[in-house]
């Protein structure tokens, strides 16, 4: 009898996983789901990836002409068009991404009873999908901006990656969490395409946040200003429309600390996500 011991190695029971870690150890898979996601967007397609950039070119001459000239909002707010569309970009990035993240594991029903793996990909996935069709987005809106004499500093660029990244952290976690409730309870993708009708309304982009401030009391000012869909729009502004020197415009107040707590509060949001998903994550495979 050999006197030569061997390492036992503990059994972990299957099918079991360390969420958006496991996601993140799985990045080859991750990046497989969203090439065909990407591919079956445009799968079809004569113009293909084309129509990204058509459809943002379209909406400013629409803006425009429609709200600016016709309604007179170039008189009252310098490069409108581009303020507009610099905010319904960061606004289109987050509807996506939590509806799309809404829907991500119903429409992935089929994939999840057959194999195993971290669920939580298909929500991360629907995030990284909407970022890909939204820099399209953001190459349209910067090239008009450089016409009219956009030169960004450094704050400016920051502003646009905090931004991305509230909106990012903050879409997967609502993702997950409304994802997981979609599963057993169809009503909440219903209740999301109402939150995402209604999100660019609750954030300064049809109108300036000082109208806002002049109409709610101070305290309903500083929960709107602590929204997440708010820092991260005028952090949008405060890259794209800031430098082209617009007249009389002022940046919303404490916009870096109001930032950062906007990101904050999109991680929080994420761990809640994830919380939930974990919770009700064993009854999936049972109730697609």
């Amino acid at each position: 009898m050999s006197d030569s011991t061997h390492e036992v190695q503990e059994l972990a029971p299957p099918g079991v996983s360390s969420g958006l870690f496991e996601v993140a150890r799985r990045r080859h898979l991750l990046s497989l789901i969203v090439r065909k996601e990407v591919q079956i967007r445009y799968r079809g397609s004569v113009l293909g990836w084309l129509w990204s950039y058509v459809k943002p070119l379209v909406q400013f001459v629409v803006f425009y002409v429609a709200l600016g000239v016709f309604l007179g909002l170039n008189k009252s707010i310098d490069f409108y068009p581009i303020y507009l569309l610099s905010g319904i970009t960061i606004v289109t990035f987050f509807n996506e991404a939590f509806a799309n993240g809404t829907r991500s594991l119903v429409d992935n029903a089929a994939l999840i009873k057959k194999i195993y793996l971290p669920r939580e990909m298909f929500p991360v996935s629907s995030m990284l999908v909407a970022i890909v069709n939204t820099i399209p987005q953001i190459i349209v809106v910067v090239t008009i901006a450089l016409f009219f004499g956009w030169a960004p500093s450094l704050d400016n660029i920051a502003a646009l990656l905090l931004a991305m990244a509230i909106i990012a952290i903050l879409a997967t976690g609502l993702g997950m969490l409304f994802g997981a409730i979609n599963v057993t309870f169809r009503d909440a993708q219903s209740f999301v395409e109402i939150i995402v009708m209604c999100a660019i309304w609750a954030s300064p982009v049809m109108y300036q946040w000082q109208m806002v401030a002049t109409q709610v009391p101070s305290w309903l000012f500083v929960l709107y200003r602590a929204s997440p869909l708010t820092a991260a729009v005028e952090l949008f502004h405060y890259g794209v429309w800031f430098p082209l020197d617009p007249k009389d415009a002022e940046t919303l107040p404490s916009l870096w600390q109001f930032g950062f707590l906007a990101l904050g509060v999109s991680v929080v949001v994420l761990i809640f996500g994830q919380f939930v998903f974990r919770r009700l994550e064993g009854r999936f495979a049972q109730d697609l």
